[in-house]
């Protein structure tokens, strides 16, 4: 089973972490992240784009003037697309842009997003995230520290101390681990998780029991 090491905001070894080979060794799907990617930036869009068509413009439906002996061209009424102001012509509608991808690809997706940060070491395991107060400041330092500047931070999403130290970052974003995804993983070079959190996704992922449904 691999291990990885765990370190503390300082950059010290303190300890090192078991995690399932199927999860953190898993061979790198590269379909499998275009896919992903494509369907959870899909997914951001609004889809609320919307133009008025000539059906839906405020203006009389009166002719605009006689059909003939007036020397201009025919025409109805103003709310046609050839005139100022009128209605728009095969234009934007609100739609849903959503698409699908089942569980278990994405589930195969978010795993080969973890081992190739773990493999190319870019993924580091932090005993914790906490500190004296919340300062982005220190944060900062710290991440600098450990050669993680541009990183995505992962813990608990009560974790208040990474949440408020990390919201002024430029380079940095804090991400709740429920809704770690593949697109986050691979907008940072760096990946950045507390052993806790790990260990709960480290299970998630792998199928096996956590602590706390083990001890029950």
């Amino acid at each position: 089973m691999p291990t990885l090491p765990v370190i503390d905001l300082e950059g010290a070894r303190v300890g090192e972490v078991e995690v399932s080979e199927t999860v953190f060794a898993a061979p790198v799907r590269e379909h499998l992240l275009w896919e992903a990617v494509r369907v959870l930036r899909a997914r951001k869009r609004a889809g609320t784009a919307k133009v008025k068509s000539r059906g839906e413009i405020a203006r009389t439906k009166k002719k605009m003037y006689r059909q003939k002996g007036t020397g201009n061209a025919r025409h109805g009424n103003a709310r046609v697309n050839v005139f100022r102001g009128g209605g728009q012509v095969h234009g934007p509608r609100p739609r849903a842009y959503d698409l699908h991808m089942n569980r278990k690809a994405m589930a195969g997706a978010l795993r080969s997003a973890l081992s190739l940060r773990a493999q190319g070491g870019d993924l580091l395991v932090v005993r914790a995230f906490e500190g004296p107060e919340i300062k982005t400041k220190a944060l900062a330092a710290a991440l600098a520290r450990l050669g993680a500047p541009k990183a995505l931070l992962v813990d608990e999403g009560g974790n208040d101390w990474l949440r408020l130290s990390s919201r002024n970052l430029p380079s940095a974003s804090f991400l709740d681990v429920r809704g770690l995804n593949v697109y986050d993983i691979l907008r940072f070079p760096k990946l950045v998780v507390s052993e806790a959190s790990l260990r709960g996704l480290d299970a998630r992922l792998s199928g096996a029991p956590t602590k706390e449904e083990a001890a029950a």
